[in-house]
């Protein structure tokens, strides 16, 4: 994947939440266990909520709780719909999603007897058979059960080529802060006084196997304000991590300082880099022991392509800002190569294997050994593009440096996949291999609203795929149709969104409808099938709409752009636009539309609440940030200050608060302020966004004599649950709020 700003702490910025599994912004450090220091400025009587596990927040926590379920758990639909869900979450029949390592291919699976999941491997000759045969690696559940711990996975990094040691990180209760320690795939073992971390939000790399990069908790100074390493130490096998020497810092006020290796075979580079802030980096390439400049703009997305024993060395670029390179402008959006060794020389040449228009987007892209295949959103469709690579004579000053050769050119051509819906790509080449059966090999998955994913194994330069897997209908579609359609925000803008109808409803203004939007850091909402919304609402007559609003990656950077800091209120208007616009076309009315978004989704929907409360007879608020005077003093809040603002800088915090949910929330006044009845869920684990701003929103509006419903996992992370049990728990009792408030 190529590497953007806060590439390895933040890979996935922002997780998508049910129904498109969880989006939040960046991982953050642990939970505090005492109260944040008060801000003596701040007249807030709910701010002992803040207190994580502090004795009266839990009280509060478990009172709401037990409200909240005693009601929701008593309406006819919760018991069957907990139910199928587990049994759809649970499923045999799903398509376990796999990364390479050598010869095998790893998954986490997580079902009745597993809960918190298999770490196991099979080869592809296996999994291309209805029923692989697995072997179990890690079973997390077992291992949890041996330590007394609440184990969740989070996540591995390995050494190639061999892929025998790893670093395993582990999760307590599924809190982005875990624990580090060194595996053995071989033996199944944890590797005896191997490399072990503590508790920490850590950043680690092999140089190689006696060896990583390290950016950890080291003790005071050593993390930035928004609780991610400041400091990377190299450590050497055997020796203390006590005794691990400096070989880089950023500053306090940076988000992140993180590095990234490229151990190719005869192109090993090092590259560390201070997040400066969420979407730019300061980066830097380590030459004969000395740190230079790596001259790339800085919220680029960057990518050194080769391979072992090849001749060719691109350096591949996804622009974020427009490019001023000689008499050429390459625009925000673009994907550029350029032959590395040359670039990296002083060389400023180009090739534009992509370039946005109006309605086409990057939407992302992946290599094999000889092609990048770039998948294109098409207003909100997936399409996909190969460019081969064509080798050439390198310039003189790139054979001296690699004796190698510089691609010369690159030819394009269409592939030819389903449409519309979305496309994912991911290529099965091993740069570390020179001799790789899968160089040229790729997966490619398709599904839309209405289409249960398919998996397939494509080859680059042709067409001809091999079916893998299929997921089964978890819901009958017949008679289903999606739409498109384009509401007009208040500056004019179309945006666009898709409304999934069930079977037999007719735009009568009274159909349950369920508006789902998330709005920020880029990220995109895509078509894709959802089996637990299939059983939950569409089986039951609910539509279902999805919104493409302005701050989201749909169009591009300059989608995003739009709604940053000053302008982040076109998001909500263009929220606004769309649920208006259901209305108008008679889809709905504002009795039976609801709204859900989490993380920066749950702000979105507690910012349109509270201005327009007459629009929605529902809301369903997960993890959300609300306060957002103190959100960038809590957890990894300050890391967000390039998508919303600094609210310590009056400038800033003259629009910050004409927005922030828990400032502009009003008391109860017949008929002027009449919010709708809002669920708002979240964790106690959540230490990425704290969960003091859903209990102070909640108890406030309380205080302000609103009905509430507030339900709160004590485990879940960011995703809000740990398993699948709890997933199924949480989910079903928002449906059986949505349908409490939203049915017929």
């Amino acid at each position: 994947m190529p590497n953007r700003p806060l590439h390895r702490l933040l890979w996935l910025a922002v997780l998508l939440l049910p129904p498109f599994n969880t989006m939040a912004q960046t991982p953050a450090t642990p939970a505090k266990t005492s109260a944040p220091a008060a801000d003596p400025a701040v007249d807030d009587p709910f701010l002992w909520l803040e207190d994580v596990q502090g004795d009266k927040a839990l009280a509060w926590v478990r009172e709401r709780n037990a409200e909240s379920q005693k009601l929701l758990q008593a309406r006819p639909e919760y018991e069957p719909t907990r139910a199928r869900l587990l049994e759809i979450l649970n499923s045999k029949e799903r398509i376990p999603n796999v990364s390479r390592r050598g010869d095998w291919l790893y998954n986490l699976w997580q079902d009745e007897r597993n809960p918190r999941g298999l770490w196991r491997r099979t080869t592809l000759a296996e999994y291309r058979k209805p029923q692989p045969a697995w072997e179990t690696v890690i079973d997390l559940d077992a291992l949890g059960a041996a330590e007394k711990e609440n184990w969740v996975w989070g996540g591995s990094t390995c050494l190639g080529p061999g892929y025998r040691r790893c670093l395993v990180s582990l999760s307590r209760g599924g809190a982005d802060a875990t624990v580090v320690r060194e595996f053995d795939t071989v033996s199944k073992t944890f590797v005896a006084g191997g490399f072990n971390l503590p508790e920490a939000k850590s950043d680690v790399a092999w140089v190689n196997a006696d060896t990583l990069y390290v950016g950890t908790d080291f003790g005071p100074g050593s993390m930035t304000d928004s609780g991610y390493p400041r400091v990377v130490k190299r450590w050497e096998r055997g020796t203390p991590l006590a005794a691990t020497v400096t070989v880089f810092e950023g500053e306090a006020k940076d988000v992140a300082a993180g590095v990234t290796v490229d151990d190719t075979p005869g192109f090993e580079r090092v590259v560390f880099s201070r997040s400066t802030d969420f979407f730019n980096e300061k980066r830097f390439l380590l030459r004969d022991g000395k740190l230079v400049d790596f001259d790339v703009p800085s919220d680029a997305s960057w990518l050194f392509w080769n391979h072992a024993g090849g001749q060719a060395d691109t350096l591949l670029l996804e622009l974020r800002s427009d490019l001023v390179v000689g008499g050429s402008t390459y625009p925000r959006g673009s994907l550029l190569a350029a032959d590395a060794a040359a670039y990296l020389q002083g060389e400023r040449r180009f090739t534009a294997l992509f370039t946005p228009t109006a309605t086409r987007s990057l939407a992302g892209f992946t290599t094999t050994r000889s092609h990048v295949i770039v998948s294109v959103l098409d207003n909100v469709a997936s399409r996909l593009e190969e460019w081969r690579r064509t080798p050439g004579s390198a310039p003189a000053r790139t054979q001296a440096r690699t004796g190698a050769h510089s691609p010369a050119g690159f030819v394009k051509r269409d592939i030819a996949a389903p449409f519309p819906g979305t496309l994912g790509v991911q290529g099965l080449s091993d740069p570390m291999l020179r001799n790789d059966a899968l160089a040229e090999q790729y997966l490619l998955s398709y599904t839309d609203f209405l289409t249960p994913d398919s998996l397939q194994l494509g080859t680059s330069g042709t067409d001809a795929r091999e079916p893998l897997k299929a997921r089964p209908a978890f819901f009958d579609a017949q008679g289903m149709r999606t739409e498109q359609f384009f509401a007009t925000s208040a500056d004019g803008t179309r945006v666009p969104y898709f409304v999934v109808w069930p079977k037999g409803a007719k735009a009568d203004g009274s159909n349950p409808t369920l508006l789902y939007g998330y709005g920020g850091f880029e990220i995109s909402l895509q078509p894709g099938y959802s089996g637990t919304h299939g059983a939950a609402w569409f089986q039951r007559g609910g539509v279902r709409v999805v919104a493409n609003i302005r701050g989201g990656g749909e169009y591009g950077p300059g989608w995003h752009q739009a709604a940053l800091k000053e302008n982040k209120q076109r998001s909500y208007d263009d929220f606004i636009a769309v649920a208006q616009d259901l209305v108008a076309r008679n889809i709905t009315s504002p009795a039976h539309l609801g709204i859900q978004g989490g993380s920066n989704g749950g702000l979105l929907v507690g910012a349109v609440v509270t201005q327009r409360p007459e629009l929605f007879g529902a809301v369903v608020c997960q993890v959300p940030l609300l306060d957002m005077k103190r959100y960038h003093l809590l957890l990894a809040g300050a890391s967000w200050m390039a998508e919303y603002g600094n609210p310590d800088d009056a400038a800033e915090w003259a629009f910050i608060s004409k927005y922030s949910p828990y400032q502009n929330v009003k008391p109860r006044v017949k008929p002027d302020v009449m919010y709708p009845k809002i669920l708002f869920t979240t964790s106690t684990r959540d230490d990425r966004v704290h969960p003091g701003h859903a209990r102070k929103m909640a108890a406030r509006m309380l205080a302000q004599g609103h009905e509430v419903l507030y339900y709160e996992n004590i485990e879940g992370g960011h995703g809000g649950a740990a398993d699948n049990a709890q997933r199924a728990h949480l989910q079903a009792l928002e449906f059986s709020y949505l349908w409490q408030q939203l049915g017929r």
